[in-house]
C-alpha cells in the first residue's frame, strides 16, 4: 500500500488548519490582533484573572510561547498582570478595557473565518462534520480513544 496524501486525515486536517489560520489572521489584522493573542483572549473573555500556568494548560501551549504572547499582549495594552492573592510566586492575567472592547469585533472576525471552513455544506452535514472533528480531536488528546 502506498501513502496517498489526498486520502490522509492528518494531511487534510493539517491543510485545513493552515488555511484557516491564514484566514483568521487576515481577519484579525485590522483589529491589531494576532491569532495567538486571539486564542489567549478567548480564554480570558471566559475566565478573566487566570494565571500563566492555567492559560498554558488550557491551551496546550509551551510555557515559553505563552510567556512571549503575554509579553506582547501587555506591551499592546491588552492585559495587565497582578500578583496572585494566594500564591506569591504567580501572577494573574487580567484583561484591560481595550481587550474587552475587542471581544465582539474579534469574535465576529473569527466567525467569518470559521464560516469558510464548512461553506457549501448543508446544515446537517456541517453539524456532522463538526461532531466528527471534535471526536477526532478527542481521540488524539492524551488519554483519548486513539
Amino acid at each position: 500500500m502506498v501513502f496517498d496524501k489526498s486520502r490522509s486525515a492528518g494531511v487534510l486536517t493539517g491543510e485545513i488548519a493552515r488555511l484557516h489560520a491564514a484566514e483568521l489572521q487576515r481577519a484579525l489584522v485590522p483589529l491589531g490582533l494576532s491569532r495567538a493573542q486571539f486564542v489567549v483572549l478567548c480564554e480570558l473573555w471566559l475566565t478573566d484573572g487566570m494565571t500563566q500556568r492555567e492559560l498554558t494548560d488550557h491551551l496546550g501551549l509551551e510555557q515559553a510561547t505563552m510567556a512571549n504572547t503575554l509579553a506582547r499582549m501587555q506591551r499592546d495594552g491588552l492585559i495587565t498582570r497582578r500578583p496572585h492573592p494566594d500564591d506569591g510566586r504567580s501572577q494573574q492575567i487580567w484583561l484591560t478595557g481595550k481587550a474587552r472592547e475587542l471581544e465582539e469585533p474579534a469574535s465576529r472576525a473569527a466567525l467569518e473565518a470559521d464560516s469558510l471552513v464548512a461553506a457549501g455544506l448543508p446544515s446537517a452535514e456541517r453539524e456532522l462534520f463538526l461532531s466528527m472533528l471534535a471526536r477526532v480531536a478527542a481521540n488524539l488528546r492524551p488519554g483519548g480513544a486513539a
